[in-house]
């Protein structure tokens, strides 16, 4: 079913004893922003997690393979999109840099079909071999803490060594010295928003706005990891608009959100010290109400 109206939405999450998104220029220490204190996490891990989520439900089979993941060759997709509208000709010889011609919105729809992620978030796919350009009808902003995050550093110890040359050094202790870094604790927030017009463009569709949203809702729940400690999804609350270009302006919507710490000035330690409300009104899981003339909040989780 094709999308005919707007949606924007909010994601809280959190982070108990883990690092959530670490920074490889600053040696993989939590996110930062500088001047606040306050963590942060990238959209692109954000969307990495959607992405991750989607490929393990469906398989990584049309149409929803996953055409930013691990290890991919892209110019190797490329040529399968070719091949995928009968054009694989075009690929031979000089022709396989080729920078345009109709075969290339052909190609482009057909990474559309095919990929989940193309026709959710776009992609840059004129690399090489050419597949055009996608404006994605879902976009993401940073994830930023509610409240500054202290970032940890713990010292580790693995009881083993790599080679034999390190335990005659060590003379047999085998003892690896390494650096762990966590956050005790931080409720992190995210916006996003979903264009219907965009939708048309690479025929992302209602089915795909759902899947999308049940991403959101479960995707730390299959991406566990030591590093990452304990994460969750705390509430994703979605506006539905009744037209496509809107009824209310989103940053007004969302600054009606609020998030507020119960005990100001004491360290939170767990998502109880937060309370949520949308024009002080606390909304339960599933409920619904009118934010807006011709605008619907949904508390999804």
């Amino acid at each position: 079913m094709t999308l005919n109206r707007r949606y924007d939405f909010v994601l809280l999450f959190d982070v108990k004893d883990g690092n959530p998104n670490g920074d490889p220029d600053a040696g993989n220490l939590p996110r930062l922003d500088a001047e606040t204190g306050h963590g942060l996490m990238t959209d692109v891990a954000l969307k990495r997690k959607v992405r991750n989520f989607v490929g393990m439900v469906h398989d990584e089979k049309p149409p929803f393979e996953i055409y930013v993941k691990e290890r991919a060759i892209l110019n190797k997709t490329h040529e399968r999109a070719y091949e995928g509208i009968g054009k694989a000709d075009l690929l031979k010889g000089d022709d396989k840099k080729r920078k345009g011609g109709d075969a290339v919105s052909e190609a482009r729809d057909w990474m559309c079909r095919n990929f989940f992620d193309v026709r959710t978030f776009g992609a840059v796919m004129s690399l090489g071999v050419n597949c055009g350009q996608v404006r994605g009808p879902v976009q993401m902003t940073f994830a930023r803490s509610i409240e500054p995050i202290v970032a940890l550093e713990h010292s580790i110890t693995r009881m083993a060594v790599a080679t034999e040359a390190e335990a005659e050094k060590q003379s047999g202790d085998n003892r690896t010295m390494g650096r762990k870094h966590t956050v005790p604790y931080g409720l992190y927030r995210s916006h996003g928003f979903v264009s219907s017009f965009l939708a048309r463009q690479t025929g992302y569709s209602a089915e795909d706005l759902e899947l999308t949203l049940k991403a959101l809702e479960q995707m730390f729940e299959h991406d566990r990891s030591a590093a990452r400690g304990q994460m969750a999804t705390r509430g994703l609350y979605v506006f539905e608009h009744d037209s496509e270009l809107g009824n209310a302006p989103a940053h007004a919507l969302f600054d009606r959100l609020m998030v507020a710490p119960t005990a100001p000035g004491m360290p939170a330690r767990d998502f109880g010290a937060y309370a949520v409300t949308f024009d002080g009104q606390a909304l339960d899981v599933g409920q619904a109400l009118a934010a807006a003339p011709g605008v619907t909040l949904r508390r999804r989780c």
